[in-house]
């Protein structure tokens, strides 16, 4: 029986998947899957009950169940309702993944990018603190979008300490609030938004981090730009082409087609290593077993 990771994602169904990868070094095959509710969490948590304990590790996807300021991690409230009803399989938000993979992928990419000075849009920083820490420490240009996309207040934040400090302020009520006031889920995944915020990625040379976000308020050109998220299928490709994007870089490989998001990789990595929970320095070592390294696609 091939171990099953399996993410429940309150994101639209639309984005369902599955794919099979063997690993050699292991001689096992591993089936990853993503299930959409369409926004909803009370079919997601009745989903977890019924596959908790039949399946080798959850995803938790389309939410966040933690972000990130420094060393302070916030809680959402509306995910850790979802995480609870998993009693028996791991729930991996993808947060692990994202201060080492992500911090990883910035020092692999520096001889194709060359972050020195280079312009970058982070839409959501607290959501990928690892992130913003490794291009901040890479001499990029970097503009944290958390209040411009997050918020719609047409503040731009420059500075990482800036940005940590109001997040402290801040997301100890944001948490609390319902997240779908936050960020697109369901249906909302597939709208676009086409106001002020379409400035913000004129300026940018690469958009990094969240590709809802980034697809939601994308303009129409995007000539020559590089994109570096997570969770891309064919037809986001696709969407890409269509505005000129000249370069596409997923955190973690191609699989089936599609890269899977973070919280079904770290899934993914705690079924191979059989326990949970990981350390970084763990999250490291299975990162270089099983090669995950930053994939570049040419648009």
């Amino acid at each position: 029986m091939p171990k099953r990771v399996v993410s429940v994602s309150i994101g639209s169904s639309k984005r369902n998947s599955r794919a099979e990868v063997y690993v050699e070094s292991l001689g096992e095959t591993f089936v990853l899957e993503r299930i959409g509710t369409d926004g909803s969490w009370e079919k997601a948590i009745e989903l977890v009950k019924e596959l908790d304990g039949k399946v080798d590790a959850f995803g938790l996807g389309g939410a966040d169940l933690y972000v990130y300021a420094g060393n302070r991690r916030y809680t959402f409230r509306d995910a850790a309702r979802m995480a609870q009803a998993a009693r028996k399989t791991p729930m991996l938000d993808g947060s692990g993944l994202k201060h080492t993979l992500e911090r990883n992928a910035i020092r692999l990419l520096e001889p194709q990018i060359g972050w020195k000075d280079k312009k970058v849009l982070i839409p959501s920083a607290v959501d990928r603190f690892g992130l913003a820490e490794a291009l901040d420490a890479a001499g990029a240009r970097t503009l944290f979008g958390d209040l411009i996309f997050g918020l719609g207040l047409p503040i731009p934040l420059y500075r990482l300490s800036l940005l940590q400090k109001i997040a402290y302020i801040l997301l100890p009520i944001i948490t609390q609030l319902p997240f779908q006031w936050l960020y697109p889920t369901g249906e909302k995944q597939e709208k676009q938004v086409q106001d002020w915020r379409q400035r913000y990625f004129e300026w940018a040379d690469v958009v990094a981090g969240d590709w809802h976000f980034m697809r939601r308020f994308m303009p129409p050109n995007m000539q020559g730009k590089v994109i570096l998220t997570n969770t891309t299928t064919p037809e986001d490709i696709e969407f890409m082409r269509a505005r000129g994007i000249a370069k596409l870089i997923t955190t973690t490989p191609r699989l089936e087609g599609r890269s899977f998001g973070t919280n079904v990789m770290e899934g993914f990595i705690v079924a191979v290593a059989g326990k949970y929970p990981l350390s970084e320095t763990d999250y490291l070592e299975y990162i270089e077993k099983l090669n995950l390294k930053p994939q570049i696609t040419e648009l």
